[in-house]
């Protein structure tokens, strides 16, 4: 996990995406134990508070819970639900800018298809 001090994104976030990221690539495996916020802000040297909003985000959605008095767990389904949120904010985020801007330069489907295409190549 790293946490960019220079970047935009509030830090909680970035704590919320790197664990997200984690679970993903099976770093943190469903039902296991995520660090603690002790051991995230001791590790990037910021807040406890902090690293808890950014925990927080991840138990409002579903993605962690806490077992009292051992510490947060990843939950079942977590990469399921990470996978899908990624999607909409991706197609959001991404893929209705590039339709809007490929329309206003007159590109054809099969030509932002190549242009995808050359970029998973690259």
């Amino acid at each position: 996990m790293q946490v960019n001090f220079i970047d935009e994104k509030p830090i909680f976030l970035q704590i919320a995406e790197q664990i997200e990221d984690g679970i993903l690539s099976e770093a943190f495996k469903e039902e296991t134990q995520i660090p603690s916020t002790t051991e995230i802000s001791v590790t990037f040297k910021i807040n406890p508070a902090t690293a808890l909003k950014g925990i927080n985000l991840l138990v409002e959605a579903g993605i962690v819970y806490k077992k009292r008095g051992v510490g947060m767990f990843v939950a079942a389904g977590a990469s399921n639900s990470i996978r899908e949120k990624r999607k909409k904010e991706f197609y959001q985020n991404y893929i209705v800018k590039v339709t809007s801007e490929a329309k206003k330069l007159g590109l054809s489907k099969p030509e932002i298809t190549a242009m995808i295409e050359r970029g998973y190549e690259e």
